[in-house]
């Protein structure tokens, strides 16, 4: 069985007092703390790019989980804003940094909110096709490379991070089932257009208002599972305000419904594995729900059982 193995994140120390930040734009601290959710927003450190967010990730894990470089075989990196122009991919850049083999399978997936999600079943496709044994699924999506500071919708919102997670075989957690949704449709309410993030915050709210929770549902229901049999239901924290507004259409299980962005904003791709993470080692958990949704407008569901 292939699946999640350990997972480690890294958050640069400096950044943004949202506090701060707000009464710039004329907010009160609790628009902040009730709707927005986050204190304080990670920044890139001066003069590092999207593969260096990556690689202190990788060293991260492999310190924590003691994970072999010489062992793994694959290295996806989930970003929209990779180094430079994109061109080469990121995730080549991390190999030639972290010196991994030059036998890794190393590719992007540019995917932002729903990333994580998506590209865990890539992933476990790929190792089950090629017979792959270990695999790094990255996350580093800095956006802070494409707000304006001046803009009241974005630069409140987002804040930097990186992701790395240990796919391989005996693992702690895995995939039972995913579902996956597109709405191109929504492509003009979250764009980069002359460089600088354009977001309009309330189509995007009434999107993952309206998408997320039946989503959930129908993956429950397609797999025999009651709401109440989930023991926590990890959502991408896009705010706090589009988290609470998807578990009150859960009214019974609405406090199993994770919130923990005060310290890193919405992360993007990052913000579900950050969040994982703290579970790694909780025995009393043994059924998740990830979701995660955003722009494109994309959305991935799927079902975390406990193997260990």
């Amino acid at each position: 069985m292939i699946g999640i193995k350990a997972i480690a994140s890294y958050i640069p120390k400096h950044g943004v007092n949202n506090i701060k930040q707000a009464e710039r734009f004329g907010e009160t601290p609790e628009f902040v703390t009730s709707k927005l959710g986050s204190q304080f927003l990670p920044r890139l450190d001066e003069g590092t790019d999207t593969s260096d967010l990556a690689v202190h990730a990788v060293e991260a894990l492999i310190n924590k989980s003691g994970l072999n470089k010489d062992a793994i075989d694959a290295l996806v990196v989930v970003t929209q804003n990779p180094d430079g122009t994109g061109l080469p991919h990121c995730s080549a850049i991390v190999q030639s940094k972290l010196a991994l083999p030059t036998s890794v399978a190393a590719f992007d997936v540019s995917l932002g909110c729903s990333g994580y999600v998506y590209a865990l079943s890539i992933v476990q496709g790929l190792m089950q096709a090629a017979g792959l044994k270990n695999a790094v699924l990255v996350t580093a999506d800095p956006y802070s490379k494409v707000i304006n500071n001046d803009d009241r919708v974005t630069s409140m919102l987002f804040g930097d991070a990186a992701t790395a997670t240990w796919i391989g075989e005996d693992p702690v957690w895995h995939v039972k089932d995913v579902r996956f949704g597109t709405d191109g449709n929504g492509a003009k309410h979250l764009y980069v257009g002359d460089g600088h993030l354009s977001m309009n915050g309330r189509q995007v709210f009434n999107f993952a208002a309206q998408k997320v929770a039946p989503a959930i549902r129908d993956l429950l229901q397609a797999n025999q599972w009651a709401e109440d049999d989930v023991d926590a239901y990890l959502m991408h924290q896009g705010s706090l305000a589009i988290v609470d507004a998807i578990s009150r259409n859960f009214r019974e299980n609405a406090n199993k419904f994770v919130r923990s962005m005060e310290g890193t904003g919405n992360t993007v791709s990052s913000s579900i594995p950050i969040l994982l993470e703290s579970f790694m080692n909780d025995k009393e958990l043994k059924r998740l729900v990830l979701s995660g949704f955003g722009v494109g407008f994309s959305w991935a569901t799927a079902l975390l059982v406990r193997n260990q």
